[in-house]
């Protein structure tokens, strides 16, 4: 995907970003963490949010120009939580971020959505690209309309010639016994040790851990203030964050 945008396949810089990240509350931590009130994360600053969200916000990051974009964030608890009584777990969260040439980006976290996404969306004057972290597919969206009836039964073909494409890849990958569950992390930290043995790039910029920070603090200090907001207000039965 970075070789495409950099390739120029987007028309230019990116206009609008969309990432999803989902988390499932049947996962074994999560249960731990709904079940004990004295959870460590819950004094973290984002709770949940703080300890899962930074891998969706960095996937924007890595695109977005300056380093003091706007976001707006709108969190809150769940209508499932909330019947099981809980009302400090922000589980539902939606933002919207804007850089200082315009480009916009969405970023949604859920733990009710199915199927759980980890989906990163690019879009840029000339097309757009498509990834899948949990298929590992990548998908081109071509941006300019074939005439007439065409539009109807091309693109169709096209995209399932590109599903086909990634099956095989992966398909190849998985027969090599090269098909690592946790290929990024892998990719992660064997370039981190390249970076100080070899002295190569870092393999995630320190300026894009910094936004990535940047954006989250914001996030949460925008959902605390609107719980402060709510809490004053008697009667709220749930917690709605803006």
């Amino acid at each position: 995907m970075r070789s495409l945008v950099q390739r120029g396949y987007l028309g230019g810089p990116p206009v609008h970003m969309e990432s999803s990240y989902c988390y499932d509350l049947g996962d074994g931590y999560a249960r731990a963490l709904l079940a004990d009130k004295q959870h460590w994360i819950r004094r973290l600053p984002g709770k949940l949010l703080h300890n899962v969200i930074s891998h969706g916000v960095a996937r924007i990051a890595e695109f977005l120009s300056g380093d003091r974009p706007q976001v707006i964030a709108h969190g809150f608890v769940s209508p499932r939580l909330a019947a099981m009584g809980e009302r400090e777990i922000v589980d539902e969260l939606r933002v919207i971020v804007q850089d200082e040439r315009s480009t916009t980006a969405s970023f949604m976290f859920s733990s009710q959505l199915r199927p759980t996404l980890h989906q990163f969306r690019i879009y840029g004057r000339a097309g757009g690209l498509v990834l899948d972290q949990d298929q590992e597919t990548l998908i081109k969206l071509r941006g300019a309309r074939i005439k007439s009836y065409g539009e109807k039964f091309v693109p169709p073909v096209t995209l399932a010639a590109q599903h086909l494409g990634n099956a095989v890849r992966n398909m190849r990958t998985f027969l090599a016994r090269d098909f690592h569950m946790k290929s990024g992390m892998k990719h992660l930290i064997e370039s981190f040790y390249r970076s100080i043995v070899d002295d190569q790039p870092v393999p995630i910029p320190y300026r894009e851990i910094v936004l990535t920070t940047r954006i989250m603090q914001e996030i949460f200090e925008q959902i605390e203030s609107a719980s402060t907001r709510v809490a004053s207000r008697p009667g709220e039965a749930v917690l709605q964050v803006r």
